[in-house]
């Protein structure tokens, strides 16, 4: 189904294509999905806008709704109505090396579909990752915990320039009612919010790629993997994943080659947490000022009980001492 929508995002240059309106369709059946989407070739290769909407999206929430923004078209697909047959489809796209997807902060969305669709994601550029290096290319210092919010991310003139007042209204709207997402039929507030969601995702991408050197390029690709699969821990320490983006070849000269990056999962024996993260975050803040490496904790949504280090290996060796020694502390 169809549904013409008047996007919320306002102060729109209308002259550019990739800032448009294209029409949003609502998809409760495989195939009222483009067939290069469903079958993915190293002749069709696409790079689409990608997002995800649920209650309490997470390994344990639900997700409701998948946002597939392609140049021409807006895609709802709609995992209540759909179910397990319409996301199955959808695996061998979402899991394809030939399909980019460009989204925002990518975590929580690889968690939900991997826990319960069985699905994990692969070959992201998460714009939340390329900003911060564009960030780093042009010497502004990295703080820990700076993440730039999607909201702030369209405002900024270099990437878009929208303001996105009704993204705040949803949010309301969220903690007023958890279930939002799950109501059917779509409202026009859903279909608009859902749609505006990965409406710019392209334009961004194509901004952000040509600002990124082939260095800041290998780091993205590399943290995109890691983050899809960090918050997706189980007991095979991700053997069932792709491989991590390996340092290309003749890409960098010998005394600018990048340190390998990893994921290291953190335990956190029962009662310790609290030494780890210290009065008002002050212990888990000096580990990552210490530290060039990310340091990611489930929170309220989980996993529990552990701790995520994604950077170069030796920052990371160093992150898990520091933090090991957290633990061991009995004062």
């Amino acid at each position: 189904m169809e549904i013409a929508t008047d996007s919320g995002p306002k102060d729109l240059d209308h002259d550019d294509d990739q800032l448009s309106s294209p029409p949003v369709h609502i998809v409760t059946e495989a195939s009222q999905l483009p067939v290069e989407f469903l079958e993915p070739s190293p002749e069709n290769q696409l790079i689409i806008g990608f997002d995800c909407e649920g209650v309490d999206l997470c390994r344990n929430g639900k997700l409701c709704i998948m946002q597939l923004a392609f140049p021409d078209a807006i895609y709802l697909v709609d995992a209540i109505e759909g179910g397990n047959t319409l996301m199955t489809a959808c695996k061998p796209a979402l899991e394809s090396s030939y399909i980019t997807k460009a989204i925002h902060d990518c975590k929580r969305d690889s968690e939900a579909l991997y826990f319960q669709y069985g699905i994990k994601l692969n070959n992201v550029v998460d714009t939340q990752i390329a900003y911060s290096l564009i960030e780093e290319q042009e010497g502004k210092a990295r703080t820990p915990d700076d993440y730039i919010s999607f909201v702030t991310l369209l405002a900024d003139p270099r990437y878009c320039g929208v303001s996105y007042l009704e993204k705040e209204e949803v949010r309301v709207l969220l903690r007023k009612d958890p279930k939002f997402w799950t109501y059917r039929p779509f409202t026009e507030q859903m279909v608009r919010a859902a749609a505006d969601d990965v409406r710019f995702l392209l334009h961004i991408y194509h901004k952000m790629m040509k600002n990124l050197n082939d260095k800041s390029l290998w780091h993205l690709s590399v943290r995109g993997a890691l983050y899809c699969r960090c918050f997706c821990v189980n007991d095979n320490e991700f053997v069932d994943w792709p491989p991590v983006p390996p340092i290309p070849d003749n890409t960098f000269d010998e005394g600018d080659l990048p340190e390998e990056e990893i994921l290291s999962v953190l335990h956190v024996p029962p009662g310790k947490m609290g030494l780890v993260i210290g009065r008002r975050g002050a212990t888990i803040m000096s580990v990552k000022e210490s530290c060039n490496a990310e340091i990611l904790m489930g929170g309220s949504k989980g996993p529990p009980d552990k701790v995520f280090i994604i950077g170069p290996v030796r920052q990371v060796r160093k992150a898990e001492a520091l933090l090991r020694g957290r633990m061991l502390d009995i004062r």
